[in-house]
């Protein structure tokens, strides 16, 4: 008869609580713990397929938690610091593109505005040979000079 009342004080409950956790407890887990979460209880009911679910997801716990330490949060900074970086090197190549495209606009404008004006253009060819631009040639510069402007504002 006292063997009956040993068995029941050394009666243990074992579930996983909502954070993955497994409880040991002589008493029986909250009412709110669903039946597939109890791993054993006493009389030898136990879930083997819980555990092994469990299991895994314990061991899944610790991989997606990264502790803070100091490395970490030196490789965080670094990690910030590149991308600022980054951020900044990308603003100055735009900054630039946009200078340089507004210079080659106020080329275009006065390139234009010298052959609309109608006084005589010359060039130089590769033989170091001056000529003068005739009206089919002016006509054509000044198309293209309008091309180059469209992109303008």
């Amino acid at each position: 008869m006292s063997l009956a009342f040993c068995a029941v004080a050394h009666a243990q409950y074992v579930w996983i609580d909502d954070k993955g956790n497994k409880q040991f407890s002589d008493m029986p887990p909250p009412k709110s713990v669903p039946k597939d979460k109890i791993l054993k209880a006493p009389g030898g009911a136990k879930a083997p397929a819980a555990e092994d679910k469990t299991s895994s997801a314990s061991q899944a716990a610790p991989k997606l938690e990264k502790p803070v330490t100091l490395a970490t949060k030196n490789e965080d900074f670094n990690k910030r610091r590149a991308e600022q970086a980054e951020k900044d090197k990308k603003a100055e190549q735009e900054k630039t593109a946009a200078d340089d495209k507004a210079k080659n606009c106020e080329r275009a404008r006065s390139y234009q505005q010298s052959l609309s004006s109608g006084a005589r253009l010359s060039r130089t060819d590769k033989n170091g040979e001056r000529s003068f631009l005739s009206d089919t040639e002016r006509q054509q510069e000044l198309d293209t000079a309008k091309k180059a402007l469209a992109d303008c504002k």
